[in-house]
């Protein structure tokens, strides 16, 4: 679901207008920039990503509302957007169980520089 339709989602839970809960929904589905296609989900769609939004946002948003302003916990915002996407909350466990380890992924391996590392060296 596009952001929007997020944003559009909450305002009908929460009141007020979907313009102010769209930057959480947008945070949320930033990883699109990076990754078009659904595995960018792997990166924020999980408890992880919606500690990260409470971390970035703070605790609550400020809803202006017909009769005053009311507070939305950031958190409940991005849990409402995974759930509408996934239907469940998962862990980062729950993505990085299935990726295969690679050799690069334990870091730079060392090696004895040598005098042919250097251009022109004999």
């Amino acid at each position: 679901m596009n952001a929007w339709y997020h944003a559009q989602s909450s305002a009908r839970k929460w009141g007020g207008s979907p313009d102010a809960y769209l930057p959480v929904h947008e945070c949320i589905d930033s990883s699109k920039e990076a990754f078009p296609d659904m595995r960018h989900r792997a990166m924020l769609h999980s408890s992880w990503g919606i500690y990260l939004a409470g971390r970035m946002f703070g605790p609550t948003l400020t809803v202006p509302r017909k009769h005053g302003e009311v507070p939305v916990p950031v958190r409940l915002i991005a849990e409402q957007h995974v759930l509408e996407d996934l239907g469940r909350i998962p862990t980062i466990e729950d993505y990085l169980q299935h990726m295969t380890l690679q050799p690069w992924m334990g870091g730079a391996r060392r090696r004895t520089v040598t005098m042919t590392d250097f251009v022109g060296a004999p």
